[in-house]
């Protein structure tokens, strides 16, 4: 019989809420500081489904040979099911099955993001954007639908317009960290949308930035924009103070978006990132406007 979250209290479960939140701050420091707005429950959940995340995403980024990476996320799998059983083994999946309870938050949300992780494994070429979609849903649409669980709702529209978040922010990883993903033999832009605009993959091989490239990635760019603006119709469906959580994440990637153009779509040059003032003050100004309007007056 599972046990109730009131039963599993105490210095473990403490524990096992600060290693998913020290897990959160090392690896995803915009994310472990656009939810501190967050009440201190909603937020130790928050960064339980990122621990597990991070975990799956390890796996994948190991150095083992894939048939042994999918042995470990089947682990993965049985772990989650004897979490949800009521018998959590390690910290992870501690702090996971007490949000979990609290917050009625699906197990299949959790065994997408494992299946989205092995398709990692085993797909290196998209052919078209239906196919990268699938792919997209699972490892960061899912998230959003754990995050509006954790934040409540008003109806359940709400979680299309998370959906449209998640693979919107997916979407711009892609965009920056296309020569990063080059190295590792990962190309995520669709096949198809390479032929229409004449480009090949020695254009990322060799990082080479001429019109039909331009073109290609300001396609990407603008159809990422299209579904922030579409995820963007979430927050009023969310209580207002957690409104500023995903706004906060949407106006953080629409800059990395806006970086992109700004160079011209060279994003062989480096990693495209976000200096610290530019985060910090474009969180402030996110949670600034949220407390006052309501919404904040940031494109998407």
């Amino acid at each position: 019989m599972a046990t109730a979250p009131s039963q599993r209290s105490g210095q473990a479960l403490r524990d096992a809420y600060r290693h998913c939140a020290a897990v959160t701050r090392a690896e995803a420091k915009n994310f472990y500081y656009a939810f501190l707005p967050l009440p201190p429950a909603q937020r130790r959940a928050i960064y339980a489904a990122y621990a597990f995340s991070r975990h799956c995403d390890d796996i994948a980024d190991g150095p083992l040979p894939v048939d042994q990476k999918v042995e470990l996320l089947l682990d993965v799998a049985d772990e989650l099911h004897d979490a949800y059983q009521g018998h959590p083994r390690g910290p992870v999946f501690e702090a996971l099955w007490d949000a979990a309870q609290r917050y009625a938050i699906p197990k299949n949300y959790f065994g997408e993001i494992i299946r989205g992780v092995e398709m990692d494994l085993r797909v290196r070429r998209y052919q078209t954007f239906d196919e990268l979609y699938e792919y997209c849903y699972r490892v960061a649409a899912v998230v959003g639908l754990i995050c509006i669980q954790v934040f409540g709702y008003r109806d359940h529209r709400a979680k299309e317009y998370a959906v449209e978040l998640g693979v919107a922010m997916q979407l711009t990883n892609i965009v920056r960290d296309v020569a990063e993903d080059m190295g590792r033999d990962r190309l995520y832009i669709p096949q198809d949308e390479m032929t229409r605009f004449g480009v090949t993959e020695r254009h990322f091989l060799e990082g080479v930035v001429d019109e039909p490239f331009q073109a290609l990635m300001a396609f990407q760019v603008q159809r990422a924009r299209a579904h922030f603006q579409r995820g963007r119709l979430l927050l009023p469906h969310l209580p207002r103070l957690s409104r500023a959580c995903p706004a906060i994440l949407a106006a953080l990637y629409s800059r990395v978006l806006d970086r992109v153009e700004a160079r011209g779509y060279n994003v062989f040059q480096g990693r495209i990132g976000l200096p610290a003032y530019q985060k910090l003050a474009t969180m402030g100004m996110v949670w600034a406007q949220i407390l006052l309007l309501g919404a904040p007056r940031l494109r998407g």
